[in-house]
């Protein structure tokens, strides 16, 4: 197999880019539609946060693996898999009458976003050369950026004139679409090397970044009568789980998770920057709609709107940036995006329900083309240092920290942000007043913009040790 083989690349990016789109839509979309979630299933607000809590777990538990199944099936069967759960998964939701019946449509969904994120990322290393893959990565970035941020959007207009089921609705036909185009077009990309399966990794693991995962996610719902117990016990029994893990992949011949992706320094640089990227975004994708709603009282549909602009133009910005970093190398993406990332965070910490909208739409956009300077170039060049055989572990230990910095970056900005608006209320004198409220909401998002821009400058000085890797074109091709 000395030559490059040729795929019908566009139309296998177009169906994975069409289904991931749909998955990334549904997980964000729900999120608006809590509140008359819990009215309509007569549910508290910690049962409601299951919806996504549970989405996320899955998530933590199935990614992990990615790499073993990636070796274990052929990439249409993933596919298939994957898009079977998450049609199935759609439907039922679309269908749900009951909390309970969403709540195992979430997790199909997970099920099929978790095995189709990774495959994604693998595929696009196979069938794109070096020299073309930021751009290719760059529609990633899209969809992984500008699906999530469209979601709120679209579902506010759908509650408020239909209802949230057609939130799964919509969905459907997109997720047939791209099911269709893929049984077409996609290829098997990856050779099945059938690895022995290994139980105690797979319990290990499920254990570790399920513990990790759910622990923090709880801790982010809130200090609710005794869950800080809770919290508490299965972060350490994550850790413990986590370190069992690690060492027994090390010592074994055949790992589920290969962590000599570690030895690669462009892949750990690359690594941080994602992970940095994930505790900006977590808390700007969840304090900032509630500021917009709770301390400028604003409704979800103009909060959806205000928040747009930057979604859009950071999705539009992914591919070109891909580009940029096809042509120029990293360097000159990811420090200049951290600093205007930085600067965005410091003028957002100074926000009060005074501030211009146009202000923060302003902001929101900077925060946005910042983050597009950054991840996907970052990332992509972190992937190039791995030899081919690496690729799936290489994706799969990328994917699985960024779920748990996902889940760990809301349960910080949620703590920080309950205990600035605690502080802020004790020092009132009319702590029930709605203005009050207003402005200990402004008080507690205000910590939060700080606690991020805190780590984009951890982020900044990580960012002075990246370089271009060299990629040899031959070796790429050559039969392993």
């Amino acid at each position: 197999m000395e030559t490059q083989k040729q795929y019908n690349t566009r139309a296998i990016l177009a169906s994975l880019l069409i289904c991931g789109f749909v998955g990334f839509f549904s997980e964000t979309a729900l999120n608006i539609a809590i509140i008359n979630l819990m009215e309509v299933f007569q549910i508290s607000a910690a049962t409601a946060q299951w919806l996504t809590t549970g989405f996320l777990l899955t998530l933590g538990i199935i990614m992990p693996m990615s790499g073993l199944l990636l070796q274990s099936f052929t990439t249409r069967q993933l596919f298939t898999g994957s898009l079977v759960s998450l049609i199935a998964g759609t439907l039922i939701a679309a269908l749900a009458v009951n909390f309970e019946m969403l709540m195992v449509a979430r997790v199909l969904q997970a099920l099929g976003m978790g095995l189709l994120l990774p495959l994604m990322f693998n595929t696009i290393l196979v069938i794109y050369p070096p020299d073309q893959r930021g751009e290719a990565m760059g529609f990633v970035g899209l969809v992984i950026m500008f699906a999530p941020a469209t979601g709120p959007t679209v579902a506010g207009i759908l509650i408020e004139y239909l209802s949230w089921h057609y939130i799964f609705w919509l969905s459907l036909p997109f997720l047939v679409i791209g099911w269709l185009v893929g049984l077409k077009y996609l290829e098997n990309v990856t050779e099945v090397t059938k690895p022995r399966i290994d139980l105690p990794s797979v319990s290990l693991s499920t254990l570790g970044f399920g513990g990790v995962v759910f622990g923090f996610s709880k801790a982010g719902e809130g200090a609710e009568d005794g869950s800080g117990a809770v919290v508490i016990a299965s972060i350490i029994v994550g850790l413990v789980a986590l370190v069992l893990f690690t060492w027994r992949q090390i010592s074994m011949r055949e790992p589920m998770m290969n962590l000599t992706v570690f030895k690669y320094p462009m892949y750990i640089v690359g690594l941080l920057m994602v992970l940095a990227c994930m505790l900006i975004m977590m808390p700007s994708m969840i304090i900032l709609p509630m500021f917009l709603q709770n301390g400028m009282h604003l409704s979800a549909f103009t909060a959806g709107l205000i928040l747009l602009p930057g979604s859009v133009l950071n999705g539009i910005l992914s591919p070109r940036m891909g580009r940029l970093f096809d042509r120029y190398g990293p360097k000159w993406l990811v420090i200049p995006g951290l600093v205007i990332v930085a600067i965005m965070l410091w003028f957002f910490s100074g926000a009060s329900p005074a501030s211009a909208v146009a202000l923060l739409v302003a902001l929101h956009i900077g925060l946005m083309i910042g983050i597009a300077m950054i991840w996907m170039p970052a990332q992509t060049n972190g992937l190039n240092q791995l030899p081919p055989e690496l690729y799936p572990h290489g994706t799969a230990v990328m994917n699985t920290l960024q779920q748990v910095a996902g889940a760990i970056g809301t349960a910080v900005a949620i703590t920080i942000l309950t205990g600035g608006m605690e502080s802020y209320l004790h020092g009132s004198a009319t702590p029930t007043a709605p203005s009050e409220l207003a402005n200990a909401m402004t008080a507690g998002s205000q910590h939060v913009f700080l606690f991020a821009m805190g780590v984009t400058l951890i982020g900044l000085v990580i960012a002075f040790f990246i370089r271009r890797v060299p990629v040899d074109q031959t070796a790429m091709h050559a039969p392993h």
